[in-house]
């Protein structure tokens, strides 16, 4: 019998301590009324913090787009048909490619494209381009293809009748 009167004890000890812990509960914490309605109002008017459960819900839109123009995207895989593309993210607007040599020429390059806006504008897409090695390249070949690849979206654009 003594051995149900320390554990019921025990228990009773753990419970209250807990309950103590939470602030509030069933003795008040201290606080006056008006207190307590005003922490809760301060606490709704604060932002929702996320919690666990939010990872279960979609709360985007389904009727949001990818912010990355279509016509940027398409004209540099158009004009850089001819590098292998290791790594393509449309979402971020990230196309990796590969080493590859141009038609007719001798020097093989490798090429990162960004697409940062979903504008057909030149400050839209950034070109990073890399000889063997990682060799630099000269500005005007990278000027020719970002200039390509612009001429090439604006025909595609034209093309889709959207002016």
């Amino acid at each position: 019998m003594t051995r149900f009167a320390f554990r019921a004890a025990a228990i009773l000890v753990a419970t209250l301590s807990l309950s103590a812990c939470g602030g509030g509960g069933v003795f008040g914490g201290g606080k006056s009324a008006q207190a307590q309605a005003q922490q809760q109002g301060t606490r709704a008017s604060e932002a929702r913090e996320s919690t666990i459960w939010d990872l279960f819900s979609n709360r985007q839109s389904p009727n949001n787009t990818v912010a990355v123009n279509k016509y940027l995207w398409n004209a540099s895989l158009d004009v850089l048909n001819f590098l292998p593309i290791q790594a393509i993210d449309p979402y971020t607007g990230v196309i990796v490619t590969g080493y590859g040599t141009p038609p007719g020429g001798r020097r093989s390059y490798r090429a990162t494209i960004h697409i940062t806006d979903p504008a057909l504008d030149a400050r839209s897409l950034r070109l990073s381009l890399q000889g063997p090695g990682g060799a630099a390249v000269a500005p005007g070949t990278a000027a020719a293809v970002e200039d390509a690849i612009l001429t090439r979206a604006r025909q595609l654009r034209v093309a889709d009748g959207k002016l």
